[in-house]
């Protein structure tokens, strides 16, 4: 009897289920809540301050200083002075803001008229990753596609003989404006689907339903382009073209490879001028003072662009 009441109780304790554990979590203190973010953040703003403010600091330092090699000898704002009374260099800058504005206009002109016609287009979304290919391609690589385009291979000049567009041969060297379309080419090839992927993403972004309602108003697909969509996504377009110009008035690559600054220095934009006053002259000294120059302009261009523009969205 004793036995069957021991074999009872072992199975009435198999029977029953196993009481559940519950781990309870202590909620997140305010302090930890805003610590968070800057703890995802930290170790890239700390990678990034260690490449580029040692550099800038340096060259802030190297500029005051005619440098060759390690001799070093004091100058003061005397570089400063020479490059402000240097010819060549307000050409590059002005070389600069001509090829880096006429690749930004068409890029943007570009990128937004295709996102226009289809972010909303289920075909085009699966194809997206088709107009991003330029972007993937080695920028050295791209010069020497576009070099062997226009100039070594003849291949541009080719076709435009053959549908009657040329006469002969285009030495594409040897004409200011020629020289400086190379560049504004194989810039906007490369770098439009930047502002095509952030322009469709913002369109993507905008409420159907307020479209939805101007085509039942009987808006036009251009009023709507204008009335609506440009309006709400003028932040980022603002804060897009602000990024890319930013970089394009760093363009060297197309000039290193494609032109060498010719003809007469018309394609030389400031980081050629600055690659050759240092590498080639030897001037690094004189070449850290036009860096730092350079970087004070397109500091102030981008900060009056973005406040500017935010400030009469606002208004």
């Amino acid at each position: 009897m004793a036995h069957s009441t021991q074999t009872l109780e072992k199975g009435a304790a198999k029977a029953a289920p196993a009481a559940a554990v519950y781990s309870v979590r202590r909620p997140r203190s305010a302090t930890a809540k805003k610590m968070f973010p800057y703890l995802l953040v930290g170790p890239a703003v700390l990678y990034l301050l260690a490449i580029t403010l040692y550099p800038g600091l340096f060259a802030m330092y190297q500029s005051l200083f005619v440098v060759k090699f390690v001799n070093w000898s004091w100058a003061g704002l005397g570089n400063y002075t020479r490059i402000i009374q240097d010819r060549e260099f307000w050409a590059a800058l002005g070389n600069t803001a001509i090829i880096g504005g006429l690749s930004l206009s068409l890029q943007t002109i570009i990128a937004m008229t295709v996102a226009f016609f289809c972010y909303r287009d289920p075909f085009v979304r699966g194809w997206r990753i088709v107009f991003l290919m330029p972007m993937l391609f080695m920028p050295s690589a791209v010069a020497f596609i576009w070099k062997l385009a226009f100039n070594d291979g003849r291949v541009i000049s080719d076709l435009l003989m053959s549908v009657g567009l040329a006469s002969n041969n285009v030495d594409w060297l040897s004409s200011v404006w020629l020289a400086r379309l190379t560049l504004i080419v194989a810039d906007v090839w490369q770098w439009t689907p930047f502002l095509f992927i952030i322009f469709v993403g913002a369109l993507q972004g905008q409420d159907e339903e307020i479209e939805e309602a101007a085509r039942l108003d009987g808006a036009s697909w251009s009023s709507i382009f204008w009335n609506i969509s440009l309006p709400m996504m003028r932040p980022i377009i603002v804060v897009a073209v602000t990024l890319r110009g930013i970089d394009i008035t760093t363009m060297f690559t197309n000039v290193y490879i494609m032109t060498q600054g010719t003809p007469g220095g018309a394609t030389e934009t400031m980081s050629y001028f600055i690659y050759r006053q240092g590498f080639r002259m030897f001037n690094f000294g004189y070449a850290s003072a036009a860096s730092v120059l350079m970087l004070l302009i397109t500091i102030v261009i981008a900060q009056t662009i973005v406040k500017r523009a935010f400030k009469s969205g606002k208004s």
